[in-house]
């Protein structure tokens, strides 16, 4: 994200490391936003040890994406499985992505698990209809606010 001045050469050296920090990220972001903005906020919703969803802004359970890359059969039967267990509870599963370069078959099999799919724009258009802040506004208006150092210039390299 450009808030932490990462270059796309930053991100490839570490692909799955940003992908994660980036999309814990992104998830802190949307629930805080909708805790402070939604009065009909509601935190994750779980069963047993699984997280079926990030957050529930009424009706809708939503779970937040930077981005979906994986393709495993077990990542994309749990789409469909959690979906599913939404539905039963009367709620509307809705899946909130950062990004848009994501793999076609991941996002194939969240629709077929009855999950509604936003991705880039459309995310930023479904937080500021329910919100009213225009996210993608405001984080580029950090462009750079809190930027990381490449691992070089912070020593790392010395074990």
């Amino acid at each position: 994200m450009l808030v932490f001045g990462l270059t796309q050469d930053m991100k490839a050296a570490n692909k799955q490391y940003w992908g994660t920090q980036l999309g814990r990220c992104w998830e802190r972001l949307v629930k805080e936003l909708c805790r402070q903005k939604c009065h009909n906020f509601r935190e994750a919703i779980r069963e047993g040890n699984d997280e079926l969803c990030d957050l529930a802004i009424g009706d809708d359970a939503i779970d937040t994406k930077y981005r979906v890359g994986s393709g495993d059969a077990g990542t994309l039967k749990k789409f469909k499985q959690y979906g599913a267990k939404l539905q039963e509870r009367d709620l509307k599963p809705v899946m909130l992505i950062l990004r848009t370069d994501n793999l076609p078959n991941a996002i194939r099999a969240c629709v077929s698990g009855g999950w509604t799919v936003k991705i880039g724009i459309e995310t930023y258009e479904y937080l500021r209809e329910r919100t009213g802040v225009n996210l993608q506004d405001w984080l580029q208006s950090r462009k750079n606010r809190y930027a990381v150092e490449p691992r070089s210039r912070l020593g790392e390299e010395r074990v």
